[in-house]
């Protein structure tokens, strides 16, 4: 019997992680073949320039996807009152976030036209991965797990694509990259539409709340101060995770050169590729439900973190010991001997795979707003820690420092991410919260 109960979730992690895997896969070898296609000097002045406009892209939408989750999963069909002021939401966030890259493209920091050029030619990446976001989470909530696992493949194969038109092209440089990595966006914007007309008219497929009422009592759409309100937190986390992650990337081009910035975009895609699992066992299939347990069934909310941290510690060491045993075999095997330097970063790096595995179970137990808020106090704490550290380290050591920079980075996130789940064990549970608790209509266990 418990074993027929699992084996729903089980199926449906196993199929997002093996779209997951094939998309790490995509992605690592895109990353491959535009290293060795490129140069370490045009393959930086592609990966700082792409890292640019990651870091930007989170303005768009500003944390609406991750604020739906929670609202569904809390209000169920009642959310649907949300509905019409997210649109307008995205449009002037969406636009927000390609104004700055505009803007920082020619009055920022870049000082050659290459640069300028090359991230003009990359700003659709915003509206092609903000459609990806969205769409994403509406599949989540509808737990319709095999067109999301075919949703998400959709980006890395793109890139893939791109990246192998690159090998047949006499003579390439970024910013011929850069203008397929837009293209590819567009086209990803576009298939997104029907998908997002049926979200606005209201034809989401709701799980776990029962069937949507027959007559619906739909209170007053909020406004967009309400809306601003209650997203703002989530997409403040959104803004400050690029910036964590990405700014050693950027840092490194302008203070020490194209060719650092590549060696070391290589090891951070090659990171990227291994934090893919959490992210998906996390993200795509259990943050939903997360929301719906934190507010209707607790017990349940605990039991998934606590097993969590277990098989994420485990899962990330030994994620970690292997990185560390095979990368000077794969590394000049995949990307050849200009990219030696990358054995070195990569065997620093993987110090920090169970501690992002680690950090993103516990992390999941920062979900209400309350909650939310002290979250986003801890990243950009940590976000501050990853720049201060960066900038003090590569004028010294060079990427080896700025590698350095990012564990300590990733040490201090998961130090304050533990200290706040700490904090909320510690408060006594509100009366009225438990009073006003609905049964979870879902008996499947994730």
């Amino acid at each position: 019997m418990v074993a027929q109960r699992w084996r729903p979730a089980a199926m449906a992690i196993s199929l997002l992680w093996l779209a997951t895997a094939a998309g790490a896969a995509m992605v690592f070898l895109a990353q491959v073949v535009l290293a060795r296609r490129l140069g370490p000097a045009q393959y930086g002045l592609f990966a700082s320039s792409l890292a640019t406009v990651t870091m930007l892209a989170p303005l768009a939408g500003f944390g609406l996807s991750q604020f739906r989750l929670k609202a569904y999963g809390s209000e169920g069909w009642g959310a649907d009152r949300w509905l019409r002021p997210a649109f307008r939401f995205c449009l002037v966030t969406t636009v927000l976030a390609i104004v700055s890259v505009v803007a920082w493209a020619w009055w920022g920091g870049p000082v050659d036209n290459d640069t300028r050029a090359t991230l003009m030619l990359l700003t659709p990446v915003i509206v092609g991965a903000f459609a990806v976001d969205l769409v994403g989470s509406k599949l989540r909530l509808e737990e319709r797990h095999r067109a999301l696992a075919g949703w998400q493949l959709l980006m890395p194969s793109g890139r893939l694509a791109v990246a192998l038109l690159a090998v047949g092209i006499a003579s390439i440089d970024a910013r011929q990259v850069a203008l397929g990595y837009g293209l590819i966006s567009l086209l990803i914007a576009a298939m997104a539409l029907p998908q997002l007309r049926a979200m606005k008219r209201g034809g989401m497929q709701l799980i776990g709340h029962g069937p949507r009422p027959a007559q619906q009592v739909m209170a007053d759409p909020p406004g967009a101060w309400q809306l601003w309100s209650q997203a703002w937190a989530y997409g403040v986390a959104a803004a400050l995770y690029p910036v964590f992650f990405q700014v050693s990337t950027v840092l490194l081009k302008y203070l020490g050169g194209n060719a650092e910035a590549g060696h070391y975009g290589v090891a951070l895609a090659v990171m990227t590729a291994l934090y893919l699992f959490p992210a998906t066992v996390y993200q795509k299939f259990l943050l939903s439900r997360l929301h719906r347990w934190a507010v209707h069934d607790k017990p349940r909310f605990w039991q998934v973190y606590r097993l969590g941290n277990v098989a994420m510690l485990g899962i990330g060491v030994a994620t970690g010991l292997a990185l560390w045993l095979l990368s000077p075999w794969l590394v000049p095997l995949a990307f050849g001997p200009a990219y030696g330097d990358v054995v070195v970063l990569l065997g620093i790096l993987a110090i920090c795979a169970p501690i992002r595995f680690l950090s993103t179970s516990v992390g999941s137990a920062l979900l209400t707003e309350s909650h939310m808020r002290y979250r986003v106090l801890a990243m950009l704490a940590a976000t501050v820690v990853a720049i201060a550290m960066t900038c003090l380290l590569i004028p010294r050591f060079g990427s080896i420092g700025a590698a350095w920079a990012t564990v300590v980075a990733e040490a201090t996130l998961l130090l304050l991410m533990v200290l706040g789940v700490r904090r909320i064990v510690r408060q006594p549970a509100t009366p009225s919260a438990t009073a006003t608790a609905a049964p979870d209509p879902e008996t499947t266990p994730p």
